[in-house]
């Protein structure tokens, strides 16, 4: 079994990792290696078992793992000898991954990185044709005191998501995002209304 009862990967790792450098924010863009981040939130895995899972060549995979372990966001978690050979296996270096903002001395704008929702907004475009998508979308005045509150409750809530026992046919998705819009406020009640 690759998840324990606890819903953790086979492998120890830190709650939260933040990426903040061009490089990390660079290495993270890329759909194939978010991809192989995903997977090995399931499980450790090695070059040829990740390259098996994305249907790309070892070569291809084997250059994007080293990416991200230079980025920081892989790492080895074991070894194991095969027919003389050390076999890899690759594990996150945090169970979330929070994207934090990098400027470089002088910058005056903030960096373009991943923005999740778009990801989710392509990547649900079959599941809404084939009406199986779940969703929703709400807008509500609150202070940002209760924003962040309730964010960090969303949180736990995206831990127990990735903490589910692996099986099953299907892969779901589940996209979260709270941020502030320009949507229309009405007015006070009329006191004599």
């Amino acid at each position: 079994m690759s998840i324990n009862s606890l819903g953790t990967p086979d492998y120890e790792l830190p709650d939260t990792v933040e990426v903040t450098t061009p490089a990390q924010l660079r290495a993270i863009a890329d759909p194939l290696r978010s991809t192989l981040l995903d997977l090995t939130l399931e499980r450790a895995a090695t070059v040829s078992e990740l390259a098996t899972a994305v249907g790309r060549p070892k070569s291809t995979v084997a250059h994007h793992v080293g990416v991200l372990v230079e980025a920081g966001m892989l790492r080895v978690v074991r070894t194991r000898r095969v027919r003389a050979i050390d076999e890899r296996f690759y594990g996150r270096t945090g169970r979330t991954i929070n994207v934090g903002v990098a400027r470089r001395p002088g910058d005056e704008t903030t960096p373009v990185c991943v923005n999740s929702l778009s990801v989710a907004a392509a990547e649900s475009v079959p599941a809404h044709e084939d009406d199986t998508l779940y969703s929703t979308l709400r807008h509500v005045r609150i202070p940002r005191e209760s924003a962040s509150e309730f964010w960090r409750r969303v949180e736990g809530l995206v831990r127990e998501f990735t903490s589910l026992p692996r099986d099953g046919e299907t892969v779901y998705g589940l996209a979260v995002g709270l941020y502030p819009t320009d949507q229309p406020v009405l007015p006070e009640p009329d006191e004599n209304g």
